[in-house]
């Protein structure tokens, strides 16, 4: 499994993990205000973006793909931050291999079983998917019969492509997503990790709520945590100047 990455930037490496229905694009903003300290290694998680598709998707396996680009480009440690499910995989990878990751920030998600949430999506994907389209206009009017928020939408359509043939297609494996998304929504497991952990909220999200610090610290004794107020889920694009202060500062202590 040979992930896409970009890479950008000078100084010690960095890995960036992006969240579902996403591409190494979406931490564009994150990987700009770390550049100037760090190379970045933005990456295409499997059935994203264009890295390979696979059937299967769990976070062990996904986490094995992050360590497999690691060794090819010769990185035995380094931070790691990921938002959503990328701050999953980004946390398995410290549970399963903790001699690798130096620092670990994770942007609006925990190490707890998610209830299903994103059926809309994977129903709007699939109309898309099944449609004879040669426009993005006709996707988006596919996508609004079940993903009313333009800005989801206009999110979504990022992973649409035109084929040789002019016809639209998902870079994504919206089958395999389908197939694992119950798989995505479970818990991380593993023995602590006794590394530096920040965990960054949204003020306005519920991904991380008081019930689930028992989880957050049992996997992470050493977690602190910020909350950016007045955002939500994706905190690092509505406020990224905040965001990445944050980061750096924790990053460079």
């Amino acid at each position: 499994m040979q992930l896409n990455a970009l890479e950008r930037g000078e100084g010690p490496p960095i890995i960036l993990l992006h969240g579902l229905f996403g591409s190494a694009a979406n931490l564009g903003i994150v990987a700009r205000g770390l550049a100037p300290h760090f190379t970045t290694w933005s990456l295409d998680v499997r059935n994203h973006g264009h890295s390979p598709h696979a059937d299967s998707m769990s976070y062990p396996e996904m986490a094995a793909d992050v360590l497999e680009l690691m060794d090819a480009h010769d990185i035995i440690s380094c931070p790691v931050l990921g938002h959503s499910m990328g701050g999953k995989i980004a946390m398995q990878l410290a549970l399963d291999h903790p001699d690798r990751v130096s620092k670990l920030v994770v942007a609006d998600v925990a190490p707890v079983t998610y209830p299903p949430h994103h059926h809309n999506i994977l129903k709007g994907l699939a109309a898309v998917e099944e449609a004879d389209i040669d426009s993005r206009s006709q996707a988006d009017a596919l996508l609004a019969a079940t993903v009313p928020e333009a800005s989801v939408r206009a999110f979504l359509l990022k992973s649409l492509q035109k084929n040789e043939q002019g016809k639209y297609r998902w870079l994504l494996n919206r089958a395999a997503i389908s197939d694992n998304y119950q798989l995505l929504g479970t818990a991380n497991q593993g023995q602590a990790f006794d590394g530096s952990v920040l965990f960054i909220k949204g003020g306005d999200s519920d991904y991380i709520l008081p019930e689930h610090q028992a989880a957050v610290l049992g996997f992470f004794p050493q977690a602190e945590l910020k909350v950016i107020a007045g955002t939500g889920h994706w905190l690092h694009a509505e406020k990224p100047a905040i965001f990445n202060k944050l980061v750096l500062r924790f990053l460079l202590r």
